[in-house]
């Protein structure tokens, strides 16, 4: 059985091209997902950590595209490489091979930690540009999913159904159930 090379790669919204990443790294298998790191909804990683077997290589572009905690992180290496896989990050010039090295562990730690901070801090500064673009009054917030005109149908159809068939009602006008009950909530308020 010959040893494979399975790439992974994500980005966090169906806009964003992961054509960057892994470029010109020789790979047997790539699995790709566009969800953001946070969730643990990623289809295709976990097709790929079921693909991989001992002696295979899982060739990720970077630390901050397979976890973007520390615990899962480390968590995520360390089983792979429990089960005989090798880890390699090509951005970050790392691979972690079967068998524990306390060296390389270490330096894990400390670039997932430093990943860690790197993302909260982006969100800290995100938070403060809200903040004062709220006080400009420039900030306005997301755009509405739906145009008034669907609003009111929306109601309309849910009103007709008696609150029957939400979910699909939610997939028809492409929005989430926890969307569609906020439209419902405020014709009642």
């Amino acid at each position: 059985m010959t040893a494979l090379r399975i790439g992974y790669r994500r980005v966090s919204t169906v806009e964003q091209s992961t054509a960057r990443q892994l470029e010109g790294v020789q790979l047997d298998q790539v699995y790709e997902d566009k969800a953001s790191g946070s969730t643990t909804d990623r289809p295709q990683l976990q097709a790929a950590l079921k693909a991989l077997r001992p002696g295979d290589t899982f060739v990720v572009h970077s630390l901050d595209r397979l976890a973007r905690n520390l615990a899962d992180l480390q968590a995520m290496v360390e089983e792979l490489t429990g089960r005989g896989v090798r880890v390699e990050f090509v951005k970050d010039a790392m691979t972690f091979d079967p068998g524990r090295d306390a060296r390389s562990m270490l330096l894990l730690q400390l670039l997932g930690a430093v990943a860690e901070f790197e993302r909260a801090m982006i969100r800290e500064r995100q938070r403060e540009g809200i903040e004062q673009a709220k006080a400009r009054g420039v900030y306005k917030g997301r755009r509405p999913k739906l145009t008034p005109d669907q609003v009111a149908q929306l109601r309309a159809e849910d009103a007709a159904r008696g609150g029957k068939g939400r979910a699909e009602l939610a997939r028809r006008f492409e929005i989430s159930r926890e969307t569609l009950y906020q439209y419902l909530a405020q014709q009642a308020a």
